[in-house]
């Protein structure tokens, strides 16, 4: 029997292993969530929101012992970690506050007779399937605004991180939701027939563009809905920048956020041919002094990478990169156990490999270009369009830029601009539909239309 395994990548211990779901605890969860959805029941929003609230409160409580679980886990520096922690709970916090606002009836002018309105209630189960490098903040947007529109939630984490995904189960059961949230050690091979059950009515899945794949085709026959969030690309475009040595700053946090594990970290590093030298010369050098070392250590910028695997990963791309002809500034082609350097590339062109790949850890592109047309055109080359950063001190120019770009968001002139009421998410290749914000309670709602004769 296959196993959900915690083997911490600062020390590649394996510290605990449980085991996977077998077909009857499989039945048994969609049942129990199953029969825990009344959904239908919009009087009791205000009473799912009081309970998020207690969510909101109980990750605080437990910030140390909830940090110090994922930092084991994959990795996380231990300080960062409790980082996430708290945005978790302000993302419990905002939906508590704010969705039974935003889920009020909406009055549609009817002018065929009398009153019309639309209520949006709850659909069913919702199988929600997240990854392991944000694994308390994944579920926080997935669960909180679906719990409360009336939704019940299996959840089916990464196989690294069965210790967080218990201790989320445990909080949730303590604010009151007993089986309106279960927690499910699913194996890859059991989730065709966990959608397929007629019970469950949707899915979410943040993950690799594969696994997205795979789950949208099974979704797909079985009539179910889908919101992906996949990988991405992102672009750090430098086009005017008020201060470049602030500009590099943002970009060398862009880059390195989680271990440079974030869906949405810049990745791909684009200066205009007249800041380009000065940028990159600064660039490399503040690459070269940031700080790595075990998640449990205090004041480091990074820690390892989530598994040896990932490593391994992130060490042949590099070193393909470097085979095909890209110049390799400052890191390695090589990584020590879980550990990848801070690593900065150029002259990529479109015939490497590395052109369109997702580089999943501290390593940053950085490309020339001419002008905004070929920033913007280098931009769009990527199959993904998940987010963007532009850096130009003529707002309403960086504006019309983001116009232009095919990406589902575009933070301008800042990072780590994300925020529990702001939307999240992507185009193309990077997924589809909206997390975050009052977007969120319209994934997997039915919006339901009710008509009265004039």
């Amino acid at each position: 029997m296959s196993q959900y395994q915690v083997v911490d990548p600062s020390t590649g211990e394996t510290v605990a292993t449980y085991p996977t779901a077998t077909d009857v605890e499989v039945t048994a969860a969609i049942t129990a969530a199953g029969n825990a959805y009344d959904g239908t029941n919009a009087a009791q929003r205000a009473e799912r929101a009081a309970m998020i609230a207690r969510v909101a409160e109980l990750h605080l409580e437990r910030a140390d012992e909830l940090a110090e679980i994922i930092a084991q886990e994959m990795g996380k520096p231990v300080e960062q970690s409790r980082g996430e922690v708290e945005f978790s709970a302000s993302i419990y916090q905002y939906y508590a506050d704010e969705a039974v606002k935003h889920l009020a009836d909406e009055e549609i002018p009817n002018e065929g007779g009398g009153r019309a309105f639309v209520r949006r209630v709850g659909l069913g189960v919702i199988l929600g399937i997240m990854p392991w490098n944000f694994p308390y903040y994944q579920v926080a947007r997935f669960a909180a605004p679906n719990l409360i529109l009336g939704n019940t939630i299996l959840l089916k984490h990464a196989e690294q991180c069965p210790r967080s995904a218990e201790a989320i189960e445990q909080i949730y059961k303590d604010a009151g939701f007993g089986e309106s949230y279960v927690n499910l050690r699913a194996a890859h091979s059991q989730i065709e027939r966990v959608i397929a059950d007629p019970r469950v009515q949707g899915v979410s899945l943040t993950g690799s563009e594969r696994a997205g794949a795979a789950v949208a085709e099974i979704a797909g026959r079985h009539l179910k809905k889908v919101v992906l969030e996949l990988g991405g690309s992102d672009v750090f475009m430098v086009v005017d920048p008020a201060n470049l040595d602030a500009a590099v700053e943002m970009a060398v946090s862009g880059r390195i956020e989680n271990s440079g594990q974030a869906c949405n970290g810049s990745k791909r590093i684009v200066i205009l041919d007249r800041f380009y030298d000065e940028f990159a010369e600064k660039f490399v050098q503040a690459m070269g002094a940031v700080t790595s070392g075990p998640a449990s250590d205090t004041g480091k910028d990074i820690g390892p990478l989530s598994s040896l695997r990932a490593a391994e990963l992130l060490s042949s791309q590099v070193s393909r990169a470097v085979e095909q002809g890209a110049k390799l500034h400052i890191g390695s082609t090589e990584a020590d156990g879980a550990f990848f350097p801070p690593t900065v590339l150029s002259d990529v062109t479109a015939d490497m490999d590395v052109y369109t790949q997702e580089l999943f850890g501290p390593a940053a592109v950085l490309y020339r270009v001419a002008d905004e047309d070929e920033a913007v055109e280098l931009a769009n080359s990527s199959p993904y369009g998940l987010g963007s950063i532009v850096i130009c001190q003529d707002t309403d120019r960086a504006v019309a830029i983001g116009d232009r770009l095919q990406v589902g968001m575009v933070f301008i002139n800042g990072v780590g601009l994300d925020a529990p009421h702001l939307p999240f998410g992507g185009v193309k290749r990077s997924g589809f539909g909206r997390e975050l914000g009052r977007y969120a309670l319209e994934e997997f709602a039915n919006k339901k239309l009710y008509v009265f004769a004039e």
